[in-house]
């Protein structure tokens, strides 16, 4: 999970309406279906922010065939009153009207802003929240796909770690099996690339640096695996990144 970081002017039919934000669940659900003509634009600001990524799980759903949602980071249901809250918003990986049929349909879980756990509610306290500016530091991704609690974290922070990425299904099969395909790729390019004493560098910064508005999936795991020659690409080429 890589911290969003929200830099893009809010659109002004969301700042209306958030101007008098709802206070009752059925009221933020009632009134969030009747905002649906306007939340093309919302989504549209949320994608340029997270460079065309899952706020979650990092996954690139345009190359799988998949949509978005927007998602509220803390339910409408828990707190209504954030419904609107552009800071509250994040665009999550399948869209609520066809992807998830689709999921069903194959025995596929859903997850991130539509696993059942974090449909249910959130413990807020335990929570890890793609707006939190040091999320990345809980999590670590493991050469089989799955994404664990990050070394040397506090007995308290793993259980945030855990809590959240069994909250949002992190580690469904699906998600699981599209991290280790992207981890082995690296790496056989990154063998490739040490074999012919080509520069990493390069090689990093195809992944790392925006091309347009959007990022290559899999951000965090192509950041960790290139470890300080990510760092010094970054600095050099996208420091809005770091």
């Amino acid at each position: 999970m890589r911290v969003i970081r929200k830099l893009v002017e809010i659109p002004p039919l969301l700042i209306q309406a958030h101007a008098n934000p709802p206070t009752t669940p059925d009221t933020a659900s009632s009134r969030w279906k009747s905002f649906r003509r306007n939340k093309k634009p919302v989504l549209d600001a949320l994608l340029i922010e997270q460079y065309g990524l899952c706020c979650y799980s990092e996954i690139r759903p345009d190359r799988l065939g998949l949509g978005f949602h927007i998602e509220h980071v803390e339910n409408k249901s828990q707190h209504p009153q954030r419904t609107f809250d552009y800071s509250n918003l994040a665009a999550s990986a399948l869209d609520s009207e066809s992807d998830l049929q689709i999921l069903t349909t194959q025995g596929t879980e859903a997850f991130g802003g539509h696993a059942l756990g974090k449909s249910k509610g959130v413990n807020l306290t335990l929570f890890v929240s793609c707006h939190q500016a040091d999320c990345s530091r809980f999590f670590a991704y493991l050469s089989d796909g799955r994404v664990v609690p990050a070394d040397g974290l506090s007995p308290q922070d793993e259980d945030r770690a855990r809590y959240t990425i069994n909250l949002l299904n992190l580690n469904s099969p699906y998600l699981q099996d599209l991290r280790q395909r992207w981890w082995e790729e690296l790496e056989t390019l990154i063998d490739e690339h040490l074999e012919d004493d080509m520069d990493l560098h390069c090689l990093a910064g195809v992944d790392l640096i925006p091309i347009g508005q959007d990022l290559s999936p899999f951000f965090s795991i192509t950041r960790n695996l290139f470890g300080r020659i990510a760092e010094e690409v970054l600095e050099q080429d996208a420091p809005d990144l770091r």
